[in-house]
């Protein structure tokens, strides 16, 4: 009678196949401390989360967000370089696919039904954690923008890997070929945060009024080089003018990124190079660039450098390719340098 009794109580204690996959949300979830992850971190979260087939806890999930410029002078892509060398499981986000497709323009935000769709293909679920990394050749660049755009979409857990040329360096490991297609998920349609984003017409409001009284109190920073803000060096796209919005500064950002690792500076100096261009914090601050991408790691250092309210920083999602096409010329909203 005590034998059975026991044998029942022992059957009674074995978890459950549901139990262990509880079990392994509560013990695999990783929640990482800040907005930039170094490589460290993120080789110990995927140790401590392998992926599994049976387990539907959250995941963290590498996400390649490399992207050259189209004159890129080696002809190199985003695509490429993936299949050359990525972090084990990493999935691809495409910045020439995943977009408004509708817009001339080359990198508008897509509609959330698209951005949803897209998640779903690369097998991405809303509860994963996303990890976004760039090139080894270029270093931050275009991860920025893909970690804004999940922002903008609202998803829960975002992060920038700062970054791959270190995880190459370190000796971090690798994969190379064709990836192996992930398993689709059902992810969502999302909610647009418009508060993130500047629209052309409001833009031209504020440039219109620069410098008039009682004109909104703003900050603009574009990330282009010297030259093209100025108007004295071309602009990558044949015959768009080069110059820059009433008002703007020019903040080119390779300027907030280590020279040799290509990665971001540390915050205090982050802090100085804003407080030397003289960017009143009490301000909204919108970033722009050519297209959209680089503005983004403007963005970013404002937060690492907790620069400005966050809840009044804004990207102007067109940038320059946009501006430069839909001002006239009589308008007057198209600067030089003197």
């Amino acid at each position: 009678m005590v034998v059975f009794a026991a044998i029942r109580m022992t059957r009674f204690l074995q978890p459950t196949m549901s139990q262990q996959i509880r079990h392994q949300a509560q013990t695999r979830q990783v929640s990482f401390s800040s907005y930039l992850v170094s490589p460290k971190e993120l080789s110990e979260a995927l140790k401590k989360n392998p992926s599994t087939k049976i387990s539907t806890s959250p995941r963290v999930i590498p996400l390649c967000a490399a992207w050259f410029m189209p004159n890129d002078p080696q002809g190199r892509t985003g695509i490429d370089v993936f299949r050359k060398r990525r972090i084990p499981q990493a999935r691809f986000f495409d910045l020439d696919a995943i977009k408004d497709t509708e817009s001339s323009y080359p990198h508008m935000l897509p509609t959330a039904e698209t951005f949803a769709e897209a998640m779903s293909e690369m097998g991405i679920r809303r509860d994963d954690e996303v990890v976004v990394y760039d090139s080894e050749e270029l270093g931050i660049f275009s991860a920025p923008r893909v970690g804004w755009t999940l922002r903008v979409f609202g998803h829960p857990k975002v992060h920038i890997l700062d970054n791959y040329r270190l995880w190459v360096r370190d000796n971090y490991p690798t994969e190379t070929g064709e990836p192996q297609q992930s398993e689709k998920s059902s992810y969502p349609v999302p909610t647009y945060d418009s508060k993130l984003v500047i629209p052309y017409l409001e833009l031209k409001e504020i440039a219109k009024e620069h410098r008039k009284e009682g004109s909104k109190e703003v900050e603009i920073l574009d990330a282009r080089s010297q030259g093209r803000w100025a108007g004295t060096d071309p602009e990558p796209r044949p015959g768009l003018s080069s110059g820059h919005i009433p008002g703007s500064k020019s903040l080119p950002f390779q300027e907030l990124l280590d020279p040799e690792t290509r990665g971001f500076l540390p915050p205090a100096e982050l802090r100085k190079i804003f407080e030397e261009r003289e960017v009143d914090a009490t301000k909204s601050i919108i970033s722009s660039c050519g297209t959209g991408v680089t503005a983004t790691i403007i963005e970013t250092a404002l937060g690492l450098a907790e620069y400005g309210d966050p809840s009044i920083r804004r990207i102007y999602d067109g940038s320059w390719t946009e501006w430069a096409q839909r001002v006239k010329p009589t308008d007057g909203l198209i600067k030089k340098a003197n």
